[in-house]
């Protein structure tokens, strides 16, 4: 016994110093993750960025909105004999055939001086929001429309609950993204991110509420490639900061459907470790893709339990939308932002085809992870 364990101390002695040794060849910034100046993250958690005050009295002084229920109990609750072609059939239609006609009805706008997001023009407005951290200049339209609908609020309504604890469990999800050229996870003047849509089950902990770093996402470089995007960026103080590209982003839903948000001059702002990377995603949501991702993700049966009326959604997405005029001069997108946290994964790469499209080369390294 006493053999077993001094031999086994010996391995460990022997581990420890490799790894050691490993660590010192890398550099203190430069973690073991860090493969051939690479670190992969996958997406474990989202939602759209709403600042959120106790029963939300600074950004909804007047309340949240009302939902189908409510709006069709003011319409139609009077007594008097409908069809179901004027009644409910007319309000289905509205929600998939929305225009920017007038309601009889109120919508809340969130307010208040705080929100989420970046300044994504440059610029300090009157309509701009001041973040958490002080700066200003934050465009963040998107907050004013979803954050006096209680749909959107955390934790406990459905588009939270689904759309974020439930990214471990929907495989179309799972949205992923590479840093290379790291020499510091410190500081860095010049990194590019690449991101990408993986195959795999995300690695998640005893409990199955968490996920755990290093493990392993296979690359989708068949039905992905949409998803695929290149970034510049930089490392600054533990801060990944990029410059603004076009991204669609995958974004399943209620029992696993398939959707995606589309975003104009979107930047990543994330505080980096080995093992996390997580702050805001923001940039110009496209409205129609995203009013598309509502309805075939979310039925009005769904949308009511959290008050939220699909074509008063519409009209104030449209009435607030900033970015991205169309030939007619009318915003196509509104600006917004995500509450995102990645953990760090091991990105597989598929073989790389020959130039005549033979058997795949079988490079040295197919994985950041050897």
């Amino acid at each position: 016994m006493r053999k077993m364990t001094v031999a086994a101390c010996a391995i460990m002695a022997v581990a420890g110093a490799v790894l050691a040794a490993d660590v010192k060849a890398a550099g203190s910034d430069v973690p073991p993750v860090v493969r051939d100046g690479k670190i992969g993250y996958v997406l474990t958690s989202r939602y759209w960025a709403v600042r959120e005050s106790p029963n939300g009295k600074v950004e909804c002084p007047n309340g949240f909105n009302d939902g189908p229920r409510e709006q069709f109990k003011q319409l139609f609750d009077d007594g008097k004999k409908r069809t179901l072609l004027e009644t409910q059939l007319m309000r289905e239609g509205r929600q998939w055939f929305p225009d920017m006609s007038e309601e009889p009805f109120t919508f809340k706008e969130a307010g208040g001086p705080v929100s989420y997001g970046m300044n994504l023009d440059g610029k300090i407005g009157p309509e701009d929001f001041t973040d958490p951290d002080g700066v200003k200049g934050v465009d963040n339209q998107l907050f004013r429309a979803i954050g006096c609908v209680s749909q959107y609020r955390a934790p406990s309504n459905l588009i939270y609950f689904f759309e974020n604890k439930y990214l471990g469990q929907y495989n179309n999800n799972r949205f992923m993204f590479e840093i290379s050229g790291v020499d510091s996870l410190s500081n860095d003047d010049d990194v590019t991110v690449t991101t990408y849509r993986g195959l795999d089950d995300l690695l998640a902990d005893a409990t199955g509420g968490s996920y755990v770093p290093g493990g392993t996402q296979r690359e989708d470089a068949r039905w992905g490639k949409q998803f695929q995007q290149t970034f510049k960026g930089k490392i600054v103080n533990g801060v990944l900061v990029t410059d603004g590209e076009d991204l669609t982003l995958p974004s399943s839903a209620t029992f696993d459907t398939n959707g995606v948000h589309k975003f104009k001059d979107l930047h990543f702002q994330l505080s980096l470790t080995p093992q996390r990377a997580e702050g805001i995603m923001a940039g110009y949501v496209d409205v129609a893709a995203f009013y598309h991702h509502l309805n075939t993700s979310w039925s009005t049966h769904h949308q009511s339990y959290g008050q939220l009326s699909a074509p008063s959604l519409y009209r104030a997405l449209h009435r607030l939308a900033d970015g991205y005029p169309d030939e007619k001069g009318e915003m196509t997108a509104i600006s917004g932002a995500l509450k995102v946290t990645f953990t760090q994964v091991y990105i597989e790469h598929p073989p790389k085809q020959t130039a005549d499209g033979g058997q795949a080369e079988k490079p040295a390294t197919q994985s950041t992870r050897q």
